[in-house]
């Protein structure tokens, strides 16, 4: 496989990806889209190395979507019951995302898990972050889960997203303590705040400098 330099993202064999500034992301959205706001804040460097080029999300009336909008940004909306099946529904986000012509696309708070179709087109290319130290409390309710079993520490998880829930190739992790009088709100924002600094600070790293995958083991810098 020959590799342009005109050619802004490269997905190679031994799953190395490599990018020329800036890189191009599509940020998928459900909610108000604090995460997307603390992106676009850091793509007004011309030095982070990224643009986020559209923003999509699964429902109308999503903050996100009226936050991108503002910022002048394309937007798109895929509702599941608006297609036939969650099949159907995956090549409309699939073909939405790729129009594009994403080097990396973000799930800022993206609720829906994505199909095989999405995941098969943005390979190795699709981020999510997680509320916990995975692999430990997976799913949707990872600082009640990490509560109630009296862990110390929990903390963010940045990953790319595979067909499993949760458990794709880690790229990096953030600590949060767990306070003795914590309750499942005041430990859910302190996640919160570490996770969307670790979000924007690697979002532009992998844009600025590329990245590796082998096995399970994600490097940056190619």
């Amino acid at each position: 496989m020959s590799h342009e330099p005109t050619t802004l993202a490269q997905v190679i064999d031994s799953h190395s990806v490599t990018t020329r500034r800036p890189a191009r992301i599509v940020v998928l959205v459900s909610g108000g889209g604090s995460n997307l706001a603390a992106l676009l804040e850091a793509t007004g460097d011309a030095e982070y190395g990224a643009q986020v080029v559209a923003v999509g999300a699964d429902r109308e009336g999503a903050g996100g979507i009226d936050l991108a909008r503002r910022a002048g940004l394309p937007t798109f909306v895929e509702r599941v019951r608006d297609h036939d099946d969650r099949a159907a529904w995956d090549v409309a986000l699939t073909e939405q995302v790729a129009a594009h012509d994403p080097d990396l696309v973000v799930s800022a708070g993206f609720l829906k898990l994505s199909g095989p179709l999405f995941l098969e087109r943005f390979e190795d290319r699709y981020l999510n972050t997680h509320n916990s130290l995975l692999p430990a409390f997976p799913g949707m309710h990872g600082p009640r889960d990490a509560l109630s079993y009296g862990v110390k520490i929990t903390g963010a998880t940045l990953f790319f997203v595979d067909a499993g829930v949760d458990t794709g190739a880690i790229v990096a992790q953030v600590a949060v303590p767990v306070l003795d009088d914590d309750d499942v709100e005041s430990l859910t924002e302190r996640i919160k705040a570490a996770e969307r600094g670790q979000l924007v600070e690697l979002v532009g790293r992998l844009a600025r400098e590329g990245w590796q995958i082998e096995g399970r083991r994600v490097r940056i810098g190619a």
